[in-house]
């Protein structure tokens, strides 16, 4: 029997995703778990990437242990955004920590674009990760889990490079030479993520966020016209009433094109204003989340305070607010700092 989706609706972090007033300010990082925890280092040593992803005990694990350990108001379940390309005929490998991923076969025409899938069986081919959901939802009854996707750009990008990318030269060649190919491939990776995201929120997920790491890379323009509706549609496919949070790096020059998805939550980077990001939003989006340079937390205890502060002020009198980095917690981030910035932030606002 799936957990009820209704078991922390009281819960602040969810209540700010629907633009009311917790008690004080919600806090989640991306990337709360990962390699600047000793604990997740030493899984690690015995399993890859891939296999910690793969396995539901270690991957709900170390989503738990996040949780426990910083405070934070939500998880996010413990998986990668490259995973979907696997079932729709694109295999991905992590080979020495630090180069990146890679894309197998990558996609760079009509042909390959073709021979995707794009109604994946995500309980057979990627039950593991809802496994993992169901297995943090029974450890953590009263915490919101949030369960995400890549953005279908970004993972377009990875599909037609390869890999990382700097100036992402093969993704907007295809997308100036064969628009119509670039369509057709986000239209399917569309279909695959609202199937993904729905499969998880049936598993527990209590919300969803896309992760759209790569945008910054498209003009405004581009933007609107090659990525917007692909983005809507998504929204638009998740389970009515589950909270969609849309989170995308170097789009500051035009947050209100990245907003006009519809989703409720819009994530902003730390290159951004928060107070200016907010007024820039349309009705449709009820609660804005960011955004501490991850950098910060480096610095002196007192210095991560002080700013953690400003963005709380920056905030005030605004109910629909999440704080996060602007991006995910970096390798060798002293634990000891994010805690610190956790409590700051619960404590302050409180206030």
């Amino acid at each position: 029997m799936n957990p009820t989706h209704d078991d922390v609706s009281d819960a602040p972090f969810l209540k700010a995703c629907r633009g009311e007033a917790p008690p004080f300010v919600p806090v989640w990082l991306m990337r709360q778990a990962g390699r600047y925890q000793a604990e997740y280092r030493a899984i690690r040593e015995r399993v890859s990437f891939l296999e910690l992803c793969r396995t539901p005990d270690l991957a709900a694990e170390v989503t738990v242990f996040a949780v426990r350990q910083l405070g934070v108001d939500a998880g996010i379940i413990f998986a990668d955004i490259l995973l979907l390309l696997e079932p729709m005929g694109a295999p991905i490998a992590f080979n020495k920590e630090g180069d990146g991923p890679q894309i197998l076969k990558p996609v760079r025409d009509a042909a390959g674009i073709d021979a995707l899938v794009a109604d994946v069986d995500v309980g057979a081919t990627l039950g593991y990760v809802l496994e993992a959901i169901r297995k943090v939802r029974a450890e953590l009854p009263k915490v919101p889990l949030i369960g995400f996707a890549g953005a279908p750009f970004t993972l377009a990008s990875y599909l037609i490079e390869g890999g990382g990318s700097k100036n992402y030269v093969l993704t907007k060649t295809l997308l100036y030479k064969d628009p119509g190919a670039f369509r057709a491939l986000m239209e399917k990776l569309a279909r695959a993520t609202v199937r993904y995201l729905n499969a998880q929120v049936e598993a527990g997920a209590q919300a969803v966020q896309l992760f759209d790491s790569w945008a910054g890379a498209l003009g405004p323009e581009d933007y609107r016209e090659h990525v917007l509706p692909h983005m809507k549609a998504i929204v638009a496919g998740v389970r009515p009433g589950v909270p969609v949070v849309s989170f995308g790096t170097g789009t500051g020059a035009y947050l209100g094109e990245v907003a006009a998805c519809g989703a409720p939550v819009i994530g902003v980077d730390w290159r951004v204003d928060l107070g200016e990001a907010a007024r820039q939003m349309p009705a449709s989006v009820v609660a804005v989340q960011g955004n501490l340079d991850p950098v910060t937390l480096f610095g002196p205890v007192a210095e991560i305070k002080r700013r953690a502060r400003a963005l709380v002020d920056q905030m005030r009198g605004r109910p629909g607010y999440i704080f996060n980095l602007g991006h995910g917690i970096l390798p060798h981030t002293p634990v000891d700092h994010v805690r610190a910035l956790v409590d700051e932030v619960h404590e302050y606002s409180a206030r």
